[in-house]
């Protein structure tokens, strides 16, 4: 079975893995801890410690395995040896909404990476999925829940 790459930046990945590190060293243990310590209470079938610790425990494998299957298909891109005038994964692009007279800068990242607070949006997401291939000058309309968004793409950058 070939398992199909996912982009990500070098950034997202050195933050996934930090996460995954912990988690295994950190949490993993104290979660191990924990399971121990309601074991020496007694009766597992009514023990609401034991319990909790083991449901944790099975978020937290969910979690870990979830980040090792992430960096299993990471393909990582360095978005500053880019050199494309059109947006591509890892374009830093600032874009003007002329209706509510704002600019809005969004760095285009894997799916992984995502944050659209801190400006990262998906390749994958309704506005960076209109953002490819386009080029500055262009206008785009994104298809947002509360109606079409039109931006002008101001500047494309690669860093």
């Amino acid at each position: 079975m070939v398992r199909e790459k996912n982009p990500i930046t070098k950034s997202g990945k050195e933050k996934i893995e930090a996460e995954l590190n912990s988690l295994i060293r950190n949490d993993r243990e104290e979660i191990k801890q924990a399971i121990s310590d309601a074991r020496k209470h007694g009766d597992l079938k009514e023990n609401a410690e034991y319990h909790s610790a083991k449901e944790k425990q099975a978020m937290l494998e969910g979690r870990i395995k979830e980040l090792q299957s992430i960096m299993a298909t990471a393909e990582v891109i360095d978005p500053s040896v880019i050199s494309s005038e059109t947006v591509v994964f890892g374009a830093t692009v600032t874009l003007y909404d002329g209706e509510r007279d704002r600019r809005n800068v969004y760095q285009v990242v894997g799916k992984s990476e995502s944050d659209t607070a801190n400006g990262k949006v998906s390749i994958t997401s309704p506005i960076g999925a209109a953002l490819l291939g386009k080029e500055e000058g262009e206008v785009v309309c994104v298809r947002a829940p509360k109606g079409d968004i039109e931006y002008e793409i101001e500047l494309i950058e690669y860093r």
